[in-house]
This record gives C-alpha cells, structure tokens and sequence, in this order.
C-alpha cells in the first residue's frame, strides 16, 4: 500500500506541476488537450479544473495512506475505481493527442491508473 500511496503523490504531484506550468504560461498551451485549444482563454479553465480534480485526489491519496479507515474501506475501494476509470479514459484520450501528451503525459496517467489500480485492489 505504501508503493501505491508513493506512487499516487508522485502522479498527483506531475500532473498539479505541469497545469501549474500550464497556467503560468511556461508551457505553452498547445501542448495538451490535443493541440484543440485555440487560445490561452480557452485552456485556462480546462487547466482550472484538471488542477482542482488534481488537488482532491492527491488529498484522498494522502488520507488513504495515513489513516487505516477500517469502516470506509468500500467507499475507499468505489472512489479508487472511480479514479481508475477516470485515468484509464485519459490514458487513452492522451494516445491521440500532441506529442508531448503521447510521450510525457501518457506516462504520467500511467503511472495515476496503477497507483489507483493498487490502493482499489490491495488490502488497507
């Protein structure tokens, strides 16, 4: 579990740090969402909300981690494949889109659909 839990922090943390990145316009922003953005308006919110949906899952991965929640272990295990099926469906999406998207960030979701594979199927 705790390989799980490193893994899922390390997923949150890139994934918060290149929106980060995105939002400070030191990435440019044709590099994600599949280059379909035409301007940095219409990014920002996509960032936005990515950044957000980010920040809660590092915050359930870290809860998870640090404390053994014996009674909640089933709506523990329904949100971790919640998170599964959310980053699988990225990973994918990621596949068809920029080169940078299929070479860093697919990479990235990998990394998110395991960790959340392992803290779902794995005994707390």
């Amino acid at each position: 579990m705790k390989t799980a839990v490193f893994m899922g922090i390390i997923f949150y943390s890139l994934t918060i740090l290149i929106h980060f990145l995105i939002i400070s316009k030191s990435m440019p922003f044709t590099w994600v969402n599949g280059g379909r953005s035409e301007s940095f308006a219409n990014q920002l919110p996509i960032s936005v909300i990515n950044m957000v949906i980010s920040i809660i899952g590092l915050v359930f991965t870290l809860f998870v981690g640090r404390f053994k929640l014996y009674k909640y272990t089933r709506g523990i295990t329904v949100i971790c494949w919640f998170f599964v099926v959310l980053w699988s469906f990225g990973f994918i999406q990621q596949l068809f889109g920029t080169t940078f998207e299929k070479m860093v960030v697919s990479i990235v979701l990998l990394l998110g659909v395991i960790s959340n594979l392992r803290m779902a199927v794995e005994k707390k």
